[in-house]
């Protein structure tokens, strides 16, 4: 499933973008703040996205420099200033496309299918798949082998994996992968359950040779130490 996100802080605008874009073999979620679109982007594997360059908690143009910092995804901006110079802090900041309200949502709808096209459509998430000589992690097909031999991962041990192969040789604080394993409810969650849910996750992915790619930065959190 291709996954499309769509923040634009005008409800009446981003219900009506969802409903241009739809089609089968693609999901479109939605957010009306920068704050929402981070949150999704967490928890979520985002292949494309709108962004509106005005939002109330910030500036689309952050977000997309964040998008750019790992992510190659067809990025289009929505704005309501047709100036020149606008145009050009977009495209220098990694934009795809650049759209001026009012907009017809067919001529939007057509754009986007026009980057998808120029990507391939292939959903992001294929594209991350990840492996190295030990590992192989299908995650859309939720498929996980280790030496050649599959694994078994609960929904929070996956959605935990994901985020330390998308972040390689980063020190991951233990709120920040509380926030991305439980978001809203983490403050109801128990203060042992992060690290329950990372010793478990070390022991699958142990294998013959005991190796354990996620290692303990004392005091702060932990970090995915990606080997060849």
């Amino acid at each position: 499933m291709y996954k499309i996100l769509i923040v634009e802080d005008d409800r009446g605008l981003n219900q009506g973008i969802t409903l241009a874009l739809e089609r089968e073999d693609t999901a479109l979620l939605q957010a009306h703040a920068a704050g929402e679109a981070r949150e999704i982007f967490e928890r979520e594997q985002v292949d494309m996205a709108l962004l509106d360059v005005n939002l109330p908690d910030g500036s689309g143009y952050d977000l997309l420099k964040e998008i750019r910092s790992h992510s190659k995804i067809p990025v289009l901006l929505i704005t309501a200033n047709d100036l020149e110079s606008d145009e050009i802090t977009g495209f220098s900041l990694g934009a795809d496309d650049y759209i001026t309200k009012p907009f017809g949502l067919m001529a939007l709808r057509a754009r986007v299918d026009r980057m998808r096209l120029r990507t391939g459509g292939e959903p992001e998430s294929k594209k991350d798949d990840y492996a190295d000589s030990r590992y192989h992690f299908q995650f859309e097909e939720m498929r996980f082998y280790v030496d050649g031999q599959e694994i078994v991962l609960s929904k929070i041990e996956q959605k935990l994996l994901r985020f330390f192969v998308r972040n390689p040789g980063q020190t991951l604080t233990r709120e920040r992968l509380m926030d991305v394993l439980w978001g809203k409810e983490a403050a109801y969650v128990e203060e042992n359950a992060l690290s329950v849910a990372v010793n478990r996750l070390r022991r699958k992915l142990e294998g013959r040779a005991g190796y354990r790619p996620i290692e303990t930065v004392y005091g702060l959190g932990y970090v995915w130490e990606k080997r060849a």
